[in-house]
């Protein structure tokens, strides 16, 4: 038959985090997912990346105050890299979670026609936490850092059930 082209492998699936500028929610909401998709065992079949709608950032590392929430609960973000969302992701990318209304609205503004990405809110994967959001944390303390982890946990914890749920239909289909 055929070769598969990556849209019809199943057994693989893909998800990026967007914020503003790529520096403070979603490398941390990137970081927690990498954490949880490899305990889980599932680091060879989920893409995980992050990007911003704004440029400001490109090329630039997460806030210092996000790496250091990050390495306090034991993950490594310093690596990770500011980008700027483009309409590649839409074909690139099965989920697409933003982390407010605003980044939202974003991401729906620049979505070519016809794309197939689920396009939704981190905590709408969360049972009674739809259409919260995380809020930004760059103008406040470390407090408002803590809770922006806490959150991203809640929001990648329900969202990676969401992915392997996915995962298992399409096994499924292909079987």
């Amino acid at each position: 038959g055929a070769p598969q082209t990556r849209e019809q492998d199943v057994t693989k699936t893909s998800v990026l985090f967007v914020c503003l500028g790529n520096i403070c929610r979603s490398p941390v909401a990137e970081g927690v997912f990498r954490d949880l998709v490899a305990q889980a065992g599932l680091a060879d079949r989920i893409e995980i990346d992050s990007a911003g709608t704004g440029d400001w950032h490109i090329g630039r590392g997460p806030d210092p105050r996000s790496c250091a929430v990050a390495a306090r609960h034991g993950i490594d973000i310093t690596g990770l890299r500011a980008r700027q969302l483009c309409r590649a992701d839409f074909a690139r990318f099965r989920f697409i979670v933003a982390m407010d209304a605003s980044n939202l609205a974003d991401i729906r503004a620049v979505a070519p026609a016809g794309h197939s990405a689920e396009v939704r809110m981190l905590l709408d994967f969360v049972p009674g936490m739809e259409g919260r959001p995380v809020p930004d944390p760059y103008y406040g303390g470390p407090e408002d850092f803590e809770e922006t982890y806490r959150l991203a946990r809640l929001g990648c914890e329900a969202l990676l059930e969401t992915v392997r749920a996915a995962l298992a239909v399409g096994a499924a289909a292909e079987a």
